[in-house]
C-alpha cells in the first residue's frame, strides 16, 4: 500500500497503461479495505478488543500468535479458549455492545488521566529535587548510599572471620 501511494505521488502512476492503472487501483482499494486502519501503526498494540470472536477469528489467532492480550465479547456460540479476558454478553445486540464499549472507554479515559497525574507528580518531585540541589542542600545518589553501606558491612563481615582465626 505504501508503494502504491509512493507511485501516485512520484508521478509514475500516470505513466502506466489504462489496464495497469485499473489493476493497481483495485489492489489499492482492497488493501485499504483490509488494512486501512493499521497502516500508520509503528509498533504492536498493547491489547486487542474484539466484539465478535467468531467473525474476527483471524485477528484473535494473529494476536495470540504475537502474544497480544485479547479482550473479547463471547457469545454462547463462540469458543472462549482463544480469548484472554472474556466478557460474556450478546455480541449481536447493539445495546449490549454499546453498554460494554461505553464502560471500557470510560475506564480507559480514567486510566489515561491517572497516568497524566502520575507523570505530573513525578515531574514536580524532580523539579523540587533539582531546586533543592541548586540551593546547596547535598543530595546523595543511591549508588553512593549503597557503596557506603557495603563499606560498613565489609568490616563487620571480616570481624567474625578474624575472631575465628584468633581462636584457632
Amino acid at each position: 500500500m505504501a508503494n502504491i501511494d509512493k507511485l501516485m505521488q512520484d508521478g509514475t502512476f500516470s505513466n502506466l497503461s489504462k489496464r495497469e492503472l485499473l489493476q493497481v487501483t483495485r489492489q489499492r482499494a482492497k488493501l485499504e479495505k483490509n488494512l486501512g486502519s493499521i497502516v500508520d501503526l509503528t509498533r504492536l498494540p498493547s491489547a486487542l478488543f474484539v466484539v465478535d470472536v467468531m467473525k474476527e477469528a483471524n485477528a484473535v489467532h494473529e494476536a495470540n500468535r504475537l502474544g497480544i492480550p485479547v479482550f473479547g465479547i463471547v457469545d454462547t456460540n463462540s469458543d472462549p479458549t482463544n480469548v484472554d479476558f472474556i466478557i460474556p454478553a450478546n455480541d449481536d445486540a447493539k445495546d449490549s455492545v454499546e453498554a460494554i464499549l461505553n464502560a471500557c472507554c470510560a475506564a480507559i479515559a480514567e486510566g489515561l488521566e491517572e497516568r497524566k497525574a502520575e507523570k505530573a507528580d513525578e515531574k514536580a518531585a524532580e523539579a523540587q529535587a533539582d531546586a533543592e540541589a541548586e540551593e546547596g542542600k547535598p543530595r546523595r545518589a543511591a549508588g553512593a548510599r549503597r557503596a557506603r553501606k557495603d563499606d560498613e558491612a565489609a568490616p563487620a563481615a571480616e570481624a567474625p572471620a578474624e575472631e575465628e582465626a584468633a581462636a584457632e
